[in-house]
């Protein structure tokens, strides 16, 4: 009894977390929109990567990586995004340029929250590079 008990608790949190997930990608899309950039895709996936936001910002192709962090603890949001998240950042984005014969310039950008408000936004473009 205890170890179902222990998987619905799993489930509801999971679930949770995944609702405060889109809502986090949502505000970054709406934020990113009022800047002037155009959303072309959201929650691409393959396997083995996602992106959250796929952007243009004139001829460049923005990939946007969307991190919600409650707490500071370990880094924040920023701290959360290592080298192999950046891989299957990178991953995606190639497969994502391949389907769609994409061959111009394009950039890897990070829109931080801390919390669910859009007044602790954090937009970093060029975040990352290929070569990081």
């Amino acid at each position: 009894m205890k170890n179902w008990l222990t998987g619905l608790w799993k489930k509801a949190r999971r679930d949770a977390e995944s609702t405060d997930g889109m809502r986090a990608e949502t505000l970054a899309a709406n934020y990113l929109r009022a800047q002037g950039l155009a959303i072309v895709a959201r929650n691409f996936r393959v396997r083995g990567g996602e992106i959250d936001i796929i952007a243009r910002e004139g001829e460049i192709t923005v990939f946007v990586e969307v991190r919600l962090r409650r707490s500071q603890a370990f880094g924040g949001a920023i701290g959360s995004i290592g080298a192999p998240k950046r891989r299957r950042l990178l991953l995606a984005a190639q497969h994502w340029r391949l389907r769609h014969s994409q061959r111009g310039n394009c950039r890897f950008d990070c829109v931080l929250l801390d919390g669910l408000d859009a007044n602790n936004l954090e937009w970093i473009r060029h975040a990352f590079t290929a070569d990081d």
